[in-house]
C-alpha cells in the first residue's frame, strides 16, 4: 500500500485526538473502521505509529516522526491547492501578451486596462517572431502581436489564427539637423551614402531593405543592428540613419520621414490559437490592437497626418 495524503490526515488526527475514538469521531469513521486502517498504514511505514493504553494512545518514536512530517507536509499540499486554485482562475481571466518591441505592445495593454480593470495582464517581448508564436502554440502566451515585412506570411501560419491589424510604410529617421530631416518625404536613393541602424529580427526584413536599396541603384556600406536605445543614439548623433515602423513615437533630436513610393511595409499581426482559453476574446483584442495603432500613429505624426496604408478589412 503506498502511502497517501489521507492516511496522513488519519495519522495527525489520531495524534492530535489522542485517541482513537475521538479520532474516529472528528474523521466519522467507526471505531473498528479507523483501527483497521491505522493497521494497514503501520504495515506500509514498518512499525508502529501508536501505543494504545486505558487512557488512549501515544506516539511511538516512529509515530513522532510521521506526526512531525505530517505536519508540515499537510499545510504546504493545502496552501499548493489554493494557489493553483486561484493562478488558474486569474489565468482564465487574464491576458498573456506577447509581443515585438514597439509602441502597439504597450498601447494595448493600456486599453485592455481600461476595458478590463480587474483583469491580470502579463507581457513577454522578444525580437523573435517564431519565439512568440510558438509561445502562443503551447500556450503559454494568449495572443501574438508581431509585425512581418510586405506580404511575408506569418510564423505558425498552419496552427494558429492571424489577423492583420494594420499596415503601415517603413520610415527612415533622421538627425534633427540631417540635411534632409526638413523635407516631407525622402527618396530612398538619396540615402545612398549613408550608414544605417536597425534592430534585429528573424524575418526577411533584412532582405527586402537590401532588396529595395538595390531597386534603387546602392548597395547599403554599413548597417549597425542593435537595440532601439542605440539605434535611436547611433541617429541622433549622426552616426547613420535608420528604418522603423510609422509609429514610431515623436523622439528629441530625431525625426522620422516617409520613403517615397513607400518601398517598404510593415504589416502587423495579431494571433491566438483557435482552441486556446482566450480564443473568445479575440475579437476585443484585436478591437483594442487597432485602436492602440490609430493612437500610436497619430502620436507619431505629432498632429500631422502620415501616409497610412489601411488595414485589411478595416
Amino acid at each position: 500500500m503506498d502511502l497517501e495524503l489521507r492516511h496522513l490526515k488519519t495519522i495527525r488526527a489520531i495524534a492530535d485526538a489522542g485517541s482513537l475514538t475521538r479520532a474516529a469521531t472528528v474523521l466519522g469513521l467507526a471505531q473498528p473502521a479507523l483501527s483497521a486502517q491505522l493497521k494497514r498504514i503501520e504495515r506500509a511505514l514498518g512499525g508502529e505509529l501508536f501505543v494504545r493504553g486505558r487512557d488512549g494512545v501515544r506516539a511511538t518514536a516512529l509515530g513522532d516522526l510521521v506526526v512531525e512530517r505530517a505536519r508540515v507536509v499537510l499545510p504546504a499540499v493545502c496552501e499548493l491547492q489554493e494557489e493553483a486554485v486561484r493562478f488558474a482562475r486569474q489565468g482564465t481571466e487574464g491576458y498573456r501578451l506577447g509581443g515585438t518591441h514597439g509602441p502597439l505592445l504597450g498601447g494595448l495593454v493600456d486599453r485592455i486596462a481600461r476595458a478590463d480593470p480587474g483583469a491580470q495582464v502579463t507581457t513577454y517581448t522578444s525580437w523573435s517572431e517564431r519565439e512568440i508564436a510558438c509561445g502562443v502554440v503551447a500556450g503559454r502566451l494568449d495572443f501574438a502581436l508581431v509585425g512581418v515585412c510586405g506580404e511575408s506570411g506569418a510564423p505558425e501560419a498552419g496552427r494558429l489564427a492571424w489577423t492583420e491589424v494594420a499596415r503601415d510604410p517603413v520610415y527612415v529617421m533622421l538627425a534633427a539637423d540631417h540635411p534632409l530631416a526638413l523635407r516631407t518625404e525622402i527618396d530612398l536613393a538619396e540615402l545612398a551614402a549613408e550608414a544605417w541602424t536597425d534592430v534585429p529580427g528573424d524575418g526577411c526584413f533584412g532582405d527586402c531593405f537590401a532588396a529595395a536599396c538595390v531597386r534603387a541603384g546602392f548597395t547599403p556600406a554599413c548597417v549597425y543592428e542593435t537595440d532601439t536605445a542605440s539605434c535611436v543614439h547611433l541617429v541622433q548623433v549622426g552616426r547613420a540613419v535608420g528604418l522603423c515602423r510609422a509609429t514610431f513615437p515623436v523622439t528629441p533630436g530625431l525625426v522620422t520621414r516617409p520613403l517615397a513610393g513607400a518601398p517598404l511595409v510593415w504589416r502587423h499581426l495579431l494571433g491566438w490559437h483557435p482552441e486556446g482559453r482566450a480564443a473568445d476574446r479575440a475579437a476585443a483584442v484585436l478591437r483594442h490592437t487597432r485602436a492602440a495603432h490609430a493612437d500610436a500613429l497619430a502620436r507619431s505624426a505629432g498632429g500631422t497626418p502620415a501616409p497610412h496604408l489601411p488595414a485589411a478589412g478595416a
